[in-house]
């Protein structure tokens, strides 16, 4: 297939049109990772010459793109429904900038896994991590881009679709605000909790993209304090909270001398179990009635949580939403004047492959107490990629109060 690139573009760029068309053309046959999605493939040339000019991307198979279908991680999702009549806004924000899709990414089922190995079209390669997991439910986003096969790629973040497979692969991986960027024709899992999200291997590009996404060309704020999450390096444990001491020197370097805190008095355990009910009952309320209907193969795992999804109530949910609100305002307050909370991404490095699902699940529980943190309190998160452990990729994380976007940008850029 030839595609015509915009003639405005070529003629601005060091790219030729053939050369353009080549790239777009042999994404399949570059992709050896197994990232990039054929059931559902969809190419665009870049249609401007703008920020993003001269920058490949994938997308995420959630997100629509007008008169193709959405394939969701799932062949009966797939099957069930008909090709997206508009272009998600976040997509088309991309394009107008000047960068070139060259296909759609693999996400886990429905996005509602933090694993990437989907039991349908299999688990895109960590070319980072040999033999382990690249994360989901973002997996060909984040291995995409750690593989260079695209310069940044668009995912979501829910639950830390984004931020552990950021931390997984050795990446750069942003969840923004919540709402701060429109998921408007994208598939939904929790729409409380949903966000955009996108990687790359450079800070700069990073925070490229994220002005895009975010429409924000303001001069970012100043960081205030920098603030220890030491509960949350209590999680990790003394082995990897001693790996990361050259990324937070690093770190310190940059920003300041950071003031050791807990972020949570009840603990970050208990948080967990407020996040993931909340979730759970939300995910049950945009799709259940789909699954009922439509009784949908799921993989290992993921069909478990649909199922215990159905079983919450609405009085296992009403008072945890007052909870959620307590912690979001704990948070709010932890990070004013512009304060910026380090800790890890993640509590370990990836997982092996084909791990036990029982092992898989103890796993998850321990990193969803510190990725529910952003979440819960629809605050932004970045993971930097400064640490490894074993020779695999562990990433920390700065996060900021809502609206910090920005700010949280031009931090990983001074860090670099």
């Amino acid at each position: 297939m030839t595609v015509a690139a915009s003639p405005t573009w070529t003629q601005r760029t060091s790219v030729t049109r053939s050369q353009y068309n080549a790239i777009l053309e042999n994404i399949f046959a570059r992709d050896t990772i197994g990232a990039f999605c054929r059931h559902t493939h969809v190419e665009i040339p870049a249609r401007a010459d703008g920020a993003l000019a001269r920058l490949s991307c994938g997308i995420k198979d959630l997100y629509d793109v007008a008169g193709y279908k959405t394939g969701f991680g799932n062949p009966d999702w797939l099957a069930t429904h008909d090709a997206a009549a508009v272009t998600a806004p976040a997509v088309q924000s991309l394009l107008d900038a000047g960068a070139h899709i060259v296909g759609k990414t693999h996400t886990d089922e429905l996005a509602y896994s933090l694993n990437g190995e989907n039991a349908h079209y299999g688990t895109p390669v960590n070319v980072n991590a040999a033999g382990r997991i690249p994360g989901g439910s973002s997996s060909g986003s984040a291995a995409a881009v750690s593989a260079g096969l695209v310069d940044f790629a668009l995912g979501s973040d829910t639950g830390g679709s984004v931020r552990a497979p950021a931390s997984f692969c050795g990446i750069y991986g942003m969840r923004p605000s919540h709402g701060r960027i429109s998921l408007d024709a994208a598939c939904p899992l929790a729409p409380s909790f949903d966000t955009a999200g996108w990687f790359a291997r450079d800070a700069a590009t990073l925070g490229r993209v994220g002005r895009v996404l975010l429409k924000d060309d303001r001069p970012a704020a100043k960081p205030g304090a920098l603030l220890l999450a030491q509960d949350a390096f209590e999680v990790a444990g003394d082995r990897v909270t001693g790996v990361f001491k050259p990324a937070l020197e690093r770190t310190f370097a940059a920003l300041g001398k950071a003031r050791h805190i807990m972020v949570s008095s009840e603990g970050l355990a208990q948080w967990f179990q407020v996040f993931r009910v909340l979730q759970a009952a939300e995910v049950w309320a945009q799709h259940g009635e789909w699954i009922r209907r439509v009784k949908p193969k799921f993989g290992p795992g993921v069909r478990e949580r649909f199922e215990w999804a159905s079983s919450i109530s609405a009085a296992d949910v009403e008072p945890l939403k007052a909870t959620r609100e307590a912690i979001a305002r704990r948070m709010a307050e932890m990070l004013s004047d512009n304060a910026i909370l380090v800790l890890p991404t993640v509590h370990a490095i990836a997982p092996l492959k084909n791990t036990p699902t029982v092992d898989l699940d103890d796993f998850r529980g321990r990193a969803m107490s510190l990725l529910c943190i952003a979440g819960l309190a629809r605050l932004p998160q970045i993971n930097l990629p400064f640490t490894s452990l074993d020779g695999c990729p562990i990433g920390l994380s700065l996060v900021a109060a809502r609206g910090g976007d920005t700010m949280l940008l031009e931090a990983a850029r001074r860090i670099t």
